[in-house]
């Protein structure tokens, strides 16, 4: 089996196999690297959604976000949540300044709900990098039979 060929989709084109013994030789084969190792440094909003008969309920974790840098956007049944993120790290030895590191990010999630959502009724909190948000759901208008003469 030494033999077969794969076509590869991340490079669209045709490579073998039999040179790649296992999967860390064709990671390391790859020598694409990302910005940056430290978890901290990326951005990354996850969510989890919920709903009820009335409303929906949106826990957003948003690590290492303030709550002044987190930005929340209602557009009818639109969902949408932003955060930036600003870190700066120091060590001194002394008066010299032996290592020193900025990290900035920022991410951006949007949601569509199934049903517009009443602007004016909801809420958001944020405490210890999660964000709830309680979306009431607009009534819907209900249908009325119309007599007919």
């Amino acid at each position: 089996m030494n033999s077969l060929i794969h076509r590869s989709p991340l490079f669209n084109n045709i490579s073998r196999l039999a040179s790649l013994a296992t999967m860390d030789d064709w990671i390391k084969n790859i020598r694409l690297q990302p910005l940056s190792m430290d978890p901290e440094s990326v951005l990354e909003i996850k969510i989890n959604l919920t709903e009820s008969d009335t409303s929906y309920t949106v826990r957003a974790q948003i690590p290492g976000a303030k709550k002044e840098d987190v930005k929340v956007h209602l557009d009818g049944n639109r969902v949408s949540i932003s955060a930036e993120t600003k870190q700066e790290k120091e060590e001194k030895e002394g008066e010299r300044v032996i290592y020193s590191e900025c990290s900035q990010g920022s991410s951006y999630r949007s949601l569509t709900l199934e049903c517009d959502v009443d602007e004016s009724k909801s809420q958001a909190k944020f405490e210890n990098g999660v964000l709830v948000l309680t979306l009431p759901k607009k009534n819907l208008s209900t249908s009325k039979q119309i007599e007919i003469k």
